[in-house]
């Protein structure tokens, strides 16, 4: 089954005093695959700017666009149209041995380190080599993930954007960014390449089409077990028609949605909506 969907990514910001020129980076802009179809994409900002576009290092279709116009508020609307669909089954389902390989780890080294977010840790790892016991690299992806979904208890405001796998850990509890970084940790200590998806999740399964939603700012993770392919802890299941896909890297620093420096007042109050519809 297809979906075509519409997703209007709302980002506000005020300030407590005028701002006299801001350089940014928004990384919003749906990717296509085997599994998704980007057909249409826009950004636009109030005050109005000019976006340059490039594709960074890890993929991801980046607007830089810069502000020299004194404002007290910046508007961004990041909106596009995708068909999705559900994911295939991993078509590889390689050994450990494959997963290990000295060609494995130098071509997915990166997404094997240890970052802020995804810190290693003695504990996790032990656990992590527990489920591992008896499974192949792919059940493994998927023992850890249910772990982790079993482990933490969905909760906002008790992490913030700087916490890493083990504060949500230690905490018990998190969003779908702990989630992802939590799982991630405990794939990287047993050897297997994972790597950070952000994205959107639209939230009522059984939507007909025209209807609108407030969707998702959302994360899940891919996993290289002979081919890349991915599962949201967050919400144990696999990745299907209504998940869409923006940027992947190591962790979330890598694809931060939006990014940047100015000089002025100091932002006083940020608002984001995202609203998906089903189109067909």
């Amino acid at each position: 089954m297809k979906w075509r969907l519409r997703v209007v990514h709302t980002t506000g910001y005020r300030y407590e005093g005028a701002v006299s020129q801001s350089y940014n980076e928004a990384r919003l802009t749906p990717r296509s695959d085997d599994r998704q179809n980007l057909m249409v994409a826009r950004l636009e900002t109030v005050p109005a700017s000019r976006a340059y576009k490039y594709t960074d290092y890890w993929g991801t279709e980046v607007n830089a666009f810069d502000l020299f116009t004194p404002h007290t508020e910046l508007k961004v609307v990041a909106a596009s149209v995708v068909e999705t669909s559900e994911q295939a089954p991993p078509a590889v389902d390689a050994s450990w041995a494959d997963v290990k390989s000295p060609e494995s780890l130098d071509t997915y080294a990166e997404y094997l380190e240890w970052t802020a977010y995804v810190p290693k840790h003695r504990e996790l790892a032990a656990v992590a080599r527990e489920l591992r016991k008896g499974h192949t690299p792919q059940e493994t992806v998927l023992a850890v993930s249910k772990w982790v979904h079993d482990t933490l208890k969905y909760q906002r405001g008790t992490t913030g954007v700087h916490s890493s796998a083990v504060d949500a850990w230690q905490a018990g509890e998190g969003v779908c960014q702990d989630y992802a970084h939590l799982t991630l940790a405990m794939l990287r200590s047993v050897g297997i390449p994972g790597r950070y998806v952000s994205g959107y999740l639209h939230t009522k399964p059984g939507a007909a089409v025209g209807e609108t939603v407030v969707g998702e700012s959302h994360a899940w993770i891919e996993a290289w077990t002979g081919d890349w392919w991915g599962f949201d802890p967050t919400n144990d299941i696999p990745i299907g028609h209504r998940h869409v896909w923006v940027a992947t890297g190591r962790d979330y620093g890598d694809v931060s949605p939006l990014k940047g420096i100015y000089s002025g007042g100091a932002a006083t109050a940020i608002e984001v909506t995202v609203d998906m519809t089903r189109l067909a």
